[in-house]
């Protein structure tokens, strides 16, 4: 889908209906995740708050394919992790070679936390007992994966120290549930679906990073920040586990009409409390939030609305 070139009124959120609604499509991730709920709540928001545009949340492969959507028109705005984000938008990385540079910012929405997860009566402790296991390390063309490969090899771990397999949420839940392998990661907003279901049908285990390996990943990857996952959050977890974080951006085309992208970005944080509702994880969609952790600049739509509500915007997030 080409992107939008049609300007919203200015004057207030919902505006007079066109004569035919206008598709917006929103790159998400699996259903397993994160994005896919988050994703259908803020179309929920676009159709209910927004006349004459019709918002649907697409299932994708997440975070580096949806910069290929948005970056050709495939996709209206798309949710990805911040390293994605970053990699594309300089062309370094996964993106070397093919640099995004007309992917820009609306928002940073919430964090996502990498979760190892495993059975409770695994011998997996720590990182360096994931060598010589079969392990997923997420979707292939996901940032789960992009996240795995530098929080591993910035702790001396390789792929060629365990064996990957390349899975997605629900298909790392079931491997996990079925013993087909021994652990599997999850870069995801918490709580989340599949890990909640798995802990329901199984005992398993989160297991937590040492500082050492939390600092080295935020050496190795500047966007990390630790995170903890608070005790109770799933089944069985009687303690609090420590893991770093990643913001999660929601991004759009440069080419993005920018009342359209001001409407958008006003709806994120006017309207949180009915993304709540869909998801907690929005309970961390603050404008506070979206200043400190965006790396790369904002679409000029949503730096109207940042500058409106008077937010101080880093040189970095301006074109």
């Amino acid at each position: 889908m080409r992107a939008i070139r049609y300007a919203l009124a200015a004057s207030a959120i919902a505006i007079a209906p066109l004569a035919a609604a206008q598709q917006v499509s929103i790159a998400t991730g699996g259903t397993g995740g994160t994005y896919y709920p988050y994703g259908g709540g803020l179309a929920e928001l676009i159709n209910k708050h927004l006349e004459g545009y019709n918002a649907v949340a697409e299932v994708t492969g997440a975070s580096v394919e949806n910069m290929g959507l948005v970056w050709r028109g495939d996709s209206d705005v798309a949710l990805a992790l911040a390293d994605t984000v970053y990699q594309a938008y300089n062309g370094t990385d996964a993106f070397e070679g093919r640099q995004l540079d007309n992917i820009r910012a609306l928002a940073s929405i919430y964090p996502n936390a990498v979760q190892l997860v495993t059975m409770a009566d695994s011998d997996v402790e720590s990182l360096a007992d994931l060598k010589g296991k079969t392990i997923s390390v997420g979707a292939p063309g996901s940032g789960t994966e992009l996240n795995v490969r530098a929080l591993l090899e910035s702790n001396a771990i390789t792929y060629d120290d365990i064996d990957p397999r390349r899975l997605n949420f629900n298909e790392t839940a079931d491997a996990i549930r079925n013993g087909d392998i021994e652990a599997g990661f999850w870069s995801v907003g918490p709580p989340t679906s599949s890990i909640l279901n798995l802990a329901t049908t199984r005992d398993v285990r989160l297991v937590s990073l040492s500082e050492e390996e939390i600092r080295n990943a935020m050496d190795e990857e500047p966007v990390f920040a630790p995170y903890e996952l608070r005790a109770g959050m799933y089944d069985g977890m009687d303690e609090a586990v420590q893991t770093i974080g990643i913001p999660n951006v929601l991004v759009a085309s440069s080419e993005l009409d920018d009342e359209v992208a001001y409407q958008i970005t006003k709806l994120l944080f006017e309207r949180t409390d009915e993304l709540i509702a869909i998801h907690p994880a929005a309970n961390d969609t603050t404008v506070e939030f979206s200043v400190n952790s965006t790396p790369i600049p904002f679409h000029e739509g949503a730096l109207r609305y940042y500058e409106e509500v008077g937010t101080e915007v880093a040189d970095h997030q301006r074109q």
